[in-house]
């Protein structure tokens, strides 16, 4: 069901704070294999974790438009969001580059790059996501780029929004599935074009799509819909779908089949996520989530930003440090270790630095704004 006009009042939607946790976790499985090869189904597993990231961008377009006033200016909303990110960014930037660069690389270490200041401004200034080069892709922090494209959607949200919110919910639907099938077209032309000009795009562009779907979802809701979605169906319909990669490529009469779901991966991953992210929501704001009131689990939500830039630095410098490692009880051990020091790094970061700065920052400009104010009265 869905009324005529969107809410003002935002609820606060824990669980969905819980699910970016699980989405980190999974960004640091995937690259702990660099460090240790992750045996049997888990590994497989692990192996889509990067998927993670699709996470992340339709949950922040459904975070930033739930939480979205038509009272807050575009301006106010920039600085907001650069408050969010780029603190942290600099911290963890500035820890990774003793790891990931040197003057005299060793060829051997192929995860270190020589020292270049002019990629390195790039990673500062958070541009490089937009070159396919690895080399200048993953600059500085590698895990970095994906708030190139953050800042990409953060850009174009206002305009977005001025948009969607002419839209009704039954609409914002029809345009969320409409945008998923445009990607899917857009995925046939890539795989019969692969140096087309669509596979060309760079990243924030190609990954716009995921943005705004969680967009739409996030108008449906402020317009009154609630899909009546058990939490079981996503999850299962998730794991079912990612434990079937493996399983299908493994017999010759399924091959087909993991060829589409491999080609599409993408595509279907975004809306099975679409499709978790509401049934969350839709518990959430009908009081029947566990999951709000898990406090360790929404923790963890909360520290999963300074978790997911800090992890790979403490990989990589492990991996320097130590060497590759077998699939053994030490190698396991290591591992535990690893996530454990990512983790207390994470609240470490996000206590000291994410948070504080964070908050001194919106002060700052509220004191601005303030003054301009008084200033504008007084005339």
């Amino acid at each position: 069901m869905m009324s005529s006009l969107p809410t003002t009042k935002a609820t606060r939607l824990d669980s969905l704070t819980g699910l970016r946790w699980w989405a980190a976790f999974a960004v640091f499985f995937y690259h702990v294999r660099n460090f240790i090869p992750v045996p049997g189904w888990f590994g497989e597993l692990a192996q889509y974790g990067y998927l993670g990231v699709t996470f992340f961008f339709v949950l922040s377009g459904f975070v930033l438009t739930w939480s979205w006033r038509p009272s807050v200016g575009i301006g106010t909303f920039y600085w907001r969001r650069i408050a969010r990110i780029f603190p942290l960014h600099l911290v963890t930037l500035a820890l990774a580059i003793p790891v990931f660069y040197s003057l005299a690389p060793d060829p051997a270490d192929t995860w270190v790059k020589p020292f270049d200041v002019g990629v390195l401004i790039l990673s500062l200034l958070l541009l490089q996501g937009w070159s396919r080069d690895p080399a200048v892709l993953f600059a500085g922090n590698p895990a970095a780029w994906t708030l190139t494209a953050e800042l990409f959607f953060y850009a174009l949200h206002p305009f977005i929004m001025k948009v969607l919110r002419l839209f009704s919910g039954r609409h914002a639907l029809w345009t969320a599935i409409g945008i998923l099938l445009v990607s899917v077209g857009a995925r046939v032309l890539i795989t019969l074009q692969p140096g087309g000009m669509l596979a060309g795009l760079p990243w924030p562009v190609l990954r716009l799509n995921e943005f705004v779907i969680g967009m739409c979802l996030a108008w449906a809701f402020r317009a009154g819909w609630r899909p009546r979605i058990p939490l079981w169906v996503p999850i299962l319909l998730l794991g079912g779908y990612l434990v079937g990669l493996g399983f299908f490529d493994r017999f010759a009469l399924t091959q087909p089949l993991h060829v589409l779901f491999t080609v599409f991966i993408s595509e279907i991953v975004t809306a099975l996520f679409a499709l978790l992210i509401c049934a969350f929501a839709a518990n959430d704001l009908a009081g029947r989530s566990r999951l709000s009131r898990v406090r360790p689990l929404i923790a963890l939500g909360e520290w999963s930003y300074a978790f997911y830039l800090i992890h790979a630095t403490f990989i990589y410098g492990a991996l320097e440090l130590v060497g590759f490692q077998n699939p053994d009880p030490i190698g396991a051990l290591w591992v535990v270790v690893l996530l454990a020091v990512s983790i207390a790094a994470s609240w470490i970061l996000h206590i000291a630095v994410e948070r504080p700065a964070e908050r001194g920052l919106r002060a700052w400009q509220n004191r601005i704004v303030d003054t301009r104010a008084q200033r504008a009265v007084r005339r």
